[in-house]
């Protein structure tokens, strides 16, 4: 008898077995089957075959159904599944189901997704001579830009800012052709010219192009990563096999797009979830397919098929959004290097400012280091001032030397940035008179103002209220905001300077769609403004015309409790610093903190991110913290902090003694405990080896499955964690 080994996307921690649907023929592992399952039908993996089953055969229930002709996964992004699977103890059925697009994760299996492309017909060309579109002024720049190229996929259209309407006129018109988009093999460009550590770094990762071979490119910001990812990938192209590279958000990709669209027209693909289901389908495809290059994706494009992957670049390899932090919490960035061992080929890890993680590999031997030290186009480095605001009288955050230099900047012709990492007008609304607070009704947490949609809105739940205007307990008028965010610093700058434009970049301003773009088009028209915004503008922007950075508030992130909190300040800071005076301009960073003796800004100030790093090394090293050690949290959320702590209590009882170099923490509530009206706790494992760390995973996952908590107690495992809350 054949029995199906099938993953189906569920929290249970392992595969079922089903009997194969009737009529049905041949049935191979990575295929997608239709299932039943408790009272739903669900679109499951085919993860192999056997003879045997521990359930009886009258009891095996029957697939309804095989939705695939040919395997959906590839045997490689199967074993891929399977590892990760078991790496981070996660559920087999949900992680192969991450792995598919979602319109593969339905039961109506689509139509396979065919990108076109777009040339100019012979009417077309009448058109432009004879002027015939004078009226239809977008559909006559979009005739003219297309007439000189041989043809254009539709990516490659919307890039260059032409929408779909546009081009479905021409088409209905006769104007222009569509026709299915082919892979055209790779050609050489005119490759610009690079610096010597640029031509070594090349070098380096084209020689290793067969082999597994994980490299950290470190440079400084503005030092021309983008050049020696774009000229290894060539050098990879044209050898007929495909790259991955990452990036760490969606804000980055229209721009690193239209870069690497420049060098490899119609040969880049993109995955990210601002895309609608059908391009991420269809842009999925041509992967698989071996018709793209290049494909540019956030986190899960990781796990994109390739017919011949032969490069992964990891931009910005720091970034925390690389983790997942609910679901399937898997490294995208430590999966990418697993990925490159199984295809043998080699890794970049690109960085101004990398991980400690990735520097204590480098200090081990496991990767190896690239250095670029110099900034391209002769740009010199950013002086760095901080500005002592003791006793100083702020506007709205901002000291008198700020607003001056914002003032002799704008006067130059220049523009500033102004950086914060807090969204909205204000984090606490209070009353003068009475003292009340607006706080969350569903979170321990107070409720951030948002001015101009006046509302009192948490950033943990997302609930939202009306503002009031007067107190809810006094009904006093004498309201006050403490603090500023992002929204109330662009008032300020408005009120301050009339005739600048002032520019605000982050999730509130920037969630429609192409509204990161065009602002990022509005900054690089050139003319004086004074951009505000939070960490969405130190990741890997270009504004040649920015020579002032000012940094407000970085003292929160000295002063953190979690053990990661000097590291992320350290990198923020220096991130944001290279936004300044990256073309030929001098640029000036100004740093206002309540604390200039910080020996952590001290050494940021003075020397460079590099000691700052060895000396956060040696200190994990000496506390048995991450990366010198290996850790994962068991958390669990529950109508009572009690409950949760009586499950984490009974699975720490269950697991047994930790071992010699091993040691549990906790049960510890979370620093806030309710959240979204689910109270949490952690439960942090630390060993000293990363086998011993998942052997006593294995007995805590034995010890928790049996307790059977129910639906109001849920409970997951982080492995790596960047939280242990």
């Amino acid at each position: 008898m054949l029995i199906l080994d099938i993953a189906v996307p569920c929290p249970l921690r392992r595969s079922f077995d089903y009997l194969p649907p009737e009529n049905a023929t041949t049935i191979q592992a990575g295929m997608r089957v239709l299932v039943p399952f408790g009272n739903r039908r669900l679109v499951a993996v085919v993860l192999g075959t056997k003879q045997h089953s521990q359930i009886a055969s009258n009891k095996l229930k029957a697939a309804v159904s095989v939705l695939d002709t040919e395997p959906t996964l590839s045997p490689d992004l199967l074993a891929l599944g399977r590892w990760a699977a078991n790496y981070y103890h996660h559920p087999i059925g949900e992680v192969l189901q991450q792995m598919l697009p979602v319109r593969l994760r339905r039961e109506n299996p689509p139509r396979e997704q065919v990108e076109l492309a777009y040339s100019v017909t012979d009417s077309g060309r009448e058109a432009l001579a004879t002027d015939l579109l004078k009226r239809a002024k977008k559909q006559a720049a979009l005739l003219s830009w297309l007439s000189h190229q041989e043809s254009a996929s539709r990516n490659t259209l919307k890039q260059n800012g032409y929408d779909y309407p546009v081009i479905k006129a021409l088409l209905d018109k006769g104007y222009i052709a569509a026709s299915r988009h082919t892979a055209k093999p790779v050609a050489a460009t005119a490759a610009k010219t690079l610096n010597q550590e640029q031509l070594l770094a090349v070098n380096a990762i084209t020689e290793a192009s067969k082999q597994f071979q994980p490299f950290l490119l470190q440079g400084v910001t503005g030092s021309g990563k983008t050049e020696v990812y774009l000229q290894a990938i060539e050098h990879c192209a044209q050898s007929g096999r495909q790259a991955l590279v990452l990036v760490p958000e969606i804000g980055l990709t229209p721009q690193t797009l239209r870069r690497f669209e420049a060098r490899f027209p119609g040969q880049v693909c993109v995955l990210h979830s601002g895309l609608a289901d059908g391009e991420r389908l269809t842009d999925w495809q041509r992967a698989a397919r071996g018709d793209c290059a290049v494909l540019i994706g956030t986190r899960s494009a990781v796990f994109a098929p390739f017919r011949a992957l032969g490069l992964i670049i990891i931009d910005e390899e720091h970034d925390p959004s690389y983790k997942q932090q609910d679901g399937f919490r898997y490294s995208a960035r430590d999966i990418a290097v697993k990925r490159a061992a199984d295809h043998r080929c080699p890794v970049v890890l690109g960085s101004a400012t990398p991980s400690l993680e990735s520097l204590h590999n480098v200090n081990t031997g496991k990767y190896h280091r690239l250095q670029l030290t110099q900034r391209a186009g002769g740009a010199s480095a950013p002086t760095i001032k901080l500005l002592d605001i003791r006793n100083s009288d702020l506007n709205n955050g901002l000291a008198p030397q700020s607003m001056d230099a914002i003032a002799d900047t704008l006067a130059r012709g220049e523009q500033a940035l102004v950086f914060l990492n807090r969204r909205g007008y204000s984090p606490l609304l209070q009353c003068h008179a009475c003292g009340w607070v607006g706080q969350c009704d569903h979170c321990d947490v107070s409720l951030t103002v948002h001015f101009g949609r006046r509302q009192l809105r948490c950033h943990h739940c997302d609930a939202y209220k009306p503002l009031p205007d007067s107190c809810p307990s006094c009904k006093n008028h004498s309201l006050t905001y403490k603090g500023p965010g992002t929204e109330r610093l662009e008032q300020t700058l408005k009120t301050t300077f009339i005739n600048t434009q002032v520019i605000r970049i982050d999730r509130d301003t920037t969630s429609g769609k192409g509204a990161m773009r065009d602002m990022v088009n509005a900054v690089n028209e050139g003319k004086p403004c004074i951009l505000v915004g939070t960490q969405m503008l130190a990741k890997g922007h270009h504004f040649p015309l920015v020579t002032l950075v000012i940094m407000l508030d970085i003292d929160g992130g000295l002063f953190s409790p979690d053990f990661r909190g000097a590291e992320r300040a350290g990198q923020l800071l220096t991130q944001v610093a290279g936004r300044a005076g990256r073309a030929q301009r001098k640029g000036t960073v100004l740093i206002q903190t309540h604390a200039p003796d910080h020996p952590i800004l001290g050494t940021l100030v003075r020397q460079d991110y590099d000691p700052f790093a060895e000396q956060l090394l040696a200190e994990r090293e000496q506390l048995g913290l991450p990366p010198c050690s290996h850790t994962a949290v068991i958390r669990a959320e529950a109508n009572s902090l009690e409950a949760c702590d009586n499950f984490l209590q009974a699975v720490r009882r269950g697991t047994g003694m930790p071992g010699n170099d091993a040691q549990f923490i906790g049960p510890l509530p979370a620093p806030i405990a309710r959240k979204a009206n689910r109270y949490r706790c952690s439960l942090i494992l630390l060993a000293q080896q990363r086998k011993q760390l998942h052997t006593l995973l294995n007995r805590a996952r034995a010890a928790a499955e049996p307790l059977k908590p129910g639906f109001a107690l849920r409970w997951t495992i982080d492995v790596d964690p960047l939280e242990w809350f």
